[in-house]
């Protein structure tokens, strides 16, 4: 029995090769900026569940939030891995990125004003509520001081 989550297996595959090539791309991804954002993912993987064990866990994940909020709406390179045409389908792809531009930058820019105003709903609720939390803590600490001791 594997340790492994899964297991691949195929007839006439070097699955180990298949694997370390899979690693390498991964990590040259990685170091290229590919994957920027991966705190946000770990940060995903976490639960409502982790946010009562610990304390920095939601300015952790604000902070991801404030990081990611908006979607980057300039001009990216189009390239093209076919053999065959590449000239011709990267001019068609430009002259349909130019005739589309329009439309998407203002998808882009109206998803980008309803993120700001997640993000400062979800700051705003967060900043009343432990306020809230600190002024009842503190009135129980006065309770508590209160009472006689035991």
């Amino acid at each position: 029995m594997s340790t492994a989550p899964f297991e691949v297996q195929a007839h006439g595959v070097d699955v180990e090769r298949l694997v370390q090539e899979i690693k390498a791309t991964v990590e040259a991804k990685r170091r290229s900026g590919a994957y920027l954002g991966a705190h946000l993912a770990r940060a995903e993987r976490h639960n409502l569940a982790n946010l009562q064990r610990d304390e920095n866990f939601f300015d952790f994940y604000i902070e991801c939030l404030r990081e990611a909020v908006f979607v980057d709406i300039n001009d990216f390179d189009i390239h093209e891995r076919r053999r065959f045409f590449t000239r011709g389908l990267v001019a068609l792809k430009r002259a349909l990125w130019k005739l589309l531009r329009f439309y998407t930058y203002r998808l882009w820019s109206q998803q980008n004003q309803v993120n700001g105003l997640l993000l400062s709903a979800t700051e705003e609720l967060e900043r009343k509520y432990r306020a809230r939390l600190h002024a009842l803590e503190e009135r129980v600490a006065a309770l508590e001081a209160r009472l006689p001791p035991p």
